[in-house]
């Protein structure tokens, strides 16, 4: 059985065919049901995101499931074959556990090291093992990518650093007040970057939101995004009063926070920290504010300059991810080729056996006068013999280097050991005697 993944990302597809291709819109367990049910797939995994459409599958004929694959994108998303298929990256066995370990390590991902993608792939995996389309090879390569996930969040420094303004600006407004729970937030005007830190304060148990704008719809509408409360623009300075973070960023062609209001509104030796966050160009607020005695301002390009040296250092930690990342797939790909020797492994196991057992029933005539005790030390000792005679030969089975040195040698032990023969008590075997180069002939 091979894997095989097909798929589309933020890499080789703009935004408008990912939006066409998303799962995520629909109910992605049912998806893969549908995908499983409509091709020779034996087991199958989708993972989709805003920036990934990702189809994992096991399946005995690679090139007639890649058909089926895209005929199934194509029926399922009402997408011409001919719109997606050059954007469309497909990789078999050992290059699909290298992808999705990266995803899961988060160094695939447009903003490489964030940390939402691992959850992500974690609930991909669970809707298909809910729906039972997630077999014991996409069970065990999952499972395999949460532990890499894990191990490069934990050995380097990939994830750490905010690396978006939004997030920069809440990291210091952590920095600035500890626990945010409780804190109060102004937000002035509407903007993007203003709407992501406003949610992000929110995430983090900030207390009320204000919101205020010249224009009130507009400031509605924010409030109902942020669970927030909107107040009218002659509010303003009673709001300011009352905020410990303010988030501004207004369009204004001159600065509509000074000094002096700054001053009269907060008084010039406040007791408490206020964390100013001006993402706007031109800037809202008069840079002298941040002279005033525990008032913190911040502009757009302070933010900036923060994103871009934790980008920086998070570059740094990318060769030691990608490290982690190859060492595992070496082990993943080592435990694939030592499942393969698994059934001439089982059959040896029980040509070895059925000897034993032949040579102690042969010898039942002179053992009958021993004591039970004894006759249960001989069937023990026998039984040891026979273990420490087969482990090196299966350790060394199981960590054959590539599929066709893992072929001749199975061939090899079967011919030796004439496993396709019938055994010592003359019961065929030819069951427990499947080789790799059985499976590759079907006779699975």
């Amino acid at each position: 059985m091979h894997l095989l993944l097909l798929g589309v990302s933020h890499k080789t597809a703009p935004v408008e065919l990912r939006e066409r291709l998303d799962f995520s819109s629909r109910n992605v367990g049912e998806a893969v049901e549908a995908l499983v049910a409509g091709t020779a797939a034996a087991e199958s995994v989708v993972v989709s995101t805003c920036n990934r459409s990702e189809v994992y599958v096991v399946t005995d004929d690679p090139q007639v499931t890649e058909q089926e694959v895209i005929d199934f994108l194509a029926r399922y998303h009402d997408v011409p074959r001919d719109t997606f298929t050059p954007h469309l990256f497909s990789f078999d066995d050992g290059r699909v556990a290298g992808h999705l370990f990266r995803v899961a390590a988060g160094l695939d991902s447009l903003v490489v090291g964030e940390p939402q993608i691992l959850g992500q792939v974690k609930d991909a995996y669970q809707a298909a093992a809910d729906r039972h389309c997630a077999g014991p090879l996409l069970s065990k390569l999952f499972t395999w990518s949460f532990n890499v996930g894990k191990r490069v969040r934990t050995e380097t420094a990939l994830g750490e650093g905010a690396v978006s303004v939004s997030f920069a600006a809440v990291a210091l407004a952590r920095k600035i007040f500890g626990r945010l729970t409780g804190r109060r937030v102004l937000v002035i005007g509407a903007g993007e970057i203003s709407t992501l830190t406003a949610q992000h304060l929110r995430s983090h148990g900030v207390g009320q939101i204000v919101i205020t704008s010249r224009t009130a719809a507009t400031a509605e509408a924010l409030a109902e995004a942020v669970g927030g409360r909107a107040v009218p623009w002659s509010e303003l300075s009673s709001a300011l009063a009352a905020a410990d973070i303010v988030i501004t960023a207004t369009g204004s062609q001159r600065p509509i926070l000074t000094r002096t209001h700054i001053e009269s509104v907060t008084g010039r030796h406040r007791s408490e920290p206020l964390f100013i966050i001006d993402v706007a160009v031109p800037r809202d607020v008069d840079p002298t504010v941040g002279d005033i005695e525990q008032v913190f301002l911040y502009n757009v390009d302070d933010l900036q300059t923060i994103v871009q040296e934790n980008m920086s250092r998070r570059g740094a930690e990318i060769e030691r991810a990608e490290a982690i990342v190859s060492e595992e797939v070496s082990r993943f790909m080592a435990w694939r080729r030592s499942r393969g020797v698994v059934p001439t492994i089982v059959a040896l196991r029980r040509r070895f056996e059925a000897i034993r057992i032949a040579e102690l029933r042969r010898l039942e005539g002179k053992l009958a006068g021993l004591p039970p005790e004894a006759q249960a030390r001989i069937d023990e000792v026998t039984r040891l013999i026979m273990e420490k005679l087969l482990l090196e030969p299966t350790e060394q089975l199981k960590g054959l280097p590539d599929e066709e040195t893992q072929v001749a040698y199975t061939e090899a032990v079967n011919r030796l050991f004439r496993l396709r023969d019938e055994d010592p008590a003359g019961h065929s075997d030819t069951s427990a005697t499947i080789t790799p180069v059985d499976r590759k002939r079907g006779s699975t």
